[in-house]
C-alpha cells in the first residue's frame, strides 16, 4: 500500500504576518510524519509525530503558542484515533501539557477510558511521567490577549486547530487533532477537537478525517463522521469534504476545514474559511497550500 499523510494548521483568517510561517510549519510537520511512514511506521505513530511538530511550533494554536481563555489561562484539547480497531483517546481542558496529542494517545493505550479532562488528565499525566510545561504562552499571544481585553470590538481574532491523517503501508488509517481553542473562551469551554466523530474520526473501512474551524458548528453536524458517511456512499474524499462543509455552512452557518484520507489513498484538504495551511505527501510528491484553490507541488528527494 502506498503511504499518504496530510496535515493542517487550522482553518481561519490567517494574517499575512503568519502566512509564511504557517506554510513552513505544515511542510515541516508533514515531512516528520512521512519519515515515520517511510521507515515502516504505523499511521498512528505518523499522525502523533506530525501533530507533535505542530504543537511544538509557536505559530499554531496547540501546545506552545496556544491562545488564552477569558481569564488568561491555557486550556488544551486533543484526540487521536486508530482506524484499525477504532481505539481512541482524548483529553480536554488540560493546562500545562506541551504535547496533549501524546497524552491523548496514553489515554487510549493505558486506560479503559476514551477521554480525561482537566484535573484528572493532569493527574494521569503526572502518574505516567509526562512532565508539566510552564512555557506554553508566547509573548505575542499574551500581548494579543491583553489587547483583546482592552478593546473588545474589532480584535476578536483567533488561531485554530492543527491535525493530521495518515494511511500506512499495511492499509491502516489514523487521525489526530489538537488545539488551544478560541481566544477569550469561557473557562471550561470544549469545542469539537477532542470529541469523537467531530474533531476527528478514523475507520479502516472508509478513511480518516481531522477537522478545524468553528467548533460549536462542527459539533452540531459531527463533521468528521459526516464526511466519512459521504465516502461510504461512494463520494471521493474531496466531494465528501465539500458536501459536508457546504451542509455545515447552510445548516448552522459555520465555516471550517477538513483533511481527509481514504483507505484506498485518495486524499483531500478542503476549507470554507479565508485560509487554511495544509500539506500532504504521497509517493514522494509534497502538495501544499494556504489560499483557496491553491495547490503547489514539490518533488522530494
Amino acid at each position: 500500500m502506498k503511504t499518504v499523510i496530510v496535515v493542517h494548521g487550522g482553518a481561519w483568517a490567517i494574517p499575512d504576518m503568519l502566512a509564511e510561517a504557517s506554510v513552513a510549519g505544515v511542510k515541516n510537520a508533514v515531512q516528520a510524519g512521512d519519515a515515520v511512514l517511510k521507515n515502516g511506521g504505523s499511521a498512528i505513530d505518523a499522525v502523533e509525530k506530525a501533530v507533535r511538530a505542530l504543537e511544538d511550533d509557536p505559530t499554531f494554536d496547540a501546545g506552545h503558542g496556544a491562545v488564552l481563555n477569558i481569564i488568561g489561562e491555557v486550556e488544551l484539547d486533543s484526540i487521536i484515533m486508530d482506524g484499525k480497531t477504532l481505539a481512541t483517546g482524548a483529553v480536554a481542558s488540560v493546562r500545562n501539557i506541551a504535547n496533549p496529542v501524546s497524552l491523548a494517545r496514553a489515554v487510549m493505550e493505558k486506560t479503559d477510558h476514551v477521554m480525561l479532562t482537566d484535573r484528572g488528565a493532569s493527574m494521569f499525566a503526572e502518574h505516567i511521567g509526562i512532565p508539566a510545561a510552564d512555557d506554553l504562552v508566547t509573548e505575542l499571544e499574551r500581548e494579543d490577549w491583553e489587547k483583546s481585553n482592552t478593546y473588545k470590538v474589532g480584535v476578536k481574532t483567533g488561531h485554530d486547530t492543527v491535525g493530521a491523517v495518515a494511511l500506512d503501508s499495511l492499509g491502516n488509517v489514523a487521525c489526530a487533532t489538537s488545539t488551544g481553542g478560541i481566544r477569550n473562551k469561557m473557562v471550561g469551554r470544549v469545542g469539537d477537537t477532542p470529541i469523537i466523530g467531530s474533531g476527528g474520526y478514523a475507520d479502516n473501512r472508509s478513511g480518516a478525517v481531522s477537522c478545524t474551524g468553528h467548533g460549536e458548528s462542527i459539533l452540531k453536524v459531527t463533521l468528521a463522521r459526516l464526511i466519512l458517511f459521504h465516502m461510504e456512499q461512494g463520494k471521493s474524499a474531496t466531494a465528501a469534504a465539500d458536501a459536508s462543509l457546504q451542509y455545515m455552512g447552510e445548516r448552522v452557518k459555520g465555516c471550517g476545514g477538513a483533511i481527509v484520507v481514504s483507505s484506498a489513498g485518495d486524499w483531500a484538504a478542503n476549507f470554507t474559511t479565508q485560509r487554511m495551511a495544509w500539506a500532504s505527501i504521497k509517493e514522494d510528491i509534497m502538495h501544499y497550500g494556504l489560499n483557496p484553490k491553491e495547490d503547489f507541488t514539490e518533488k522530494l528527494k
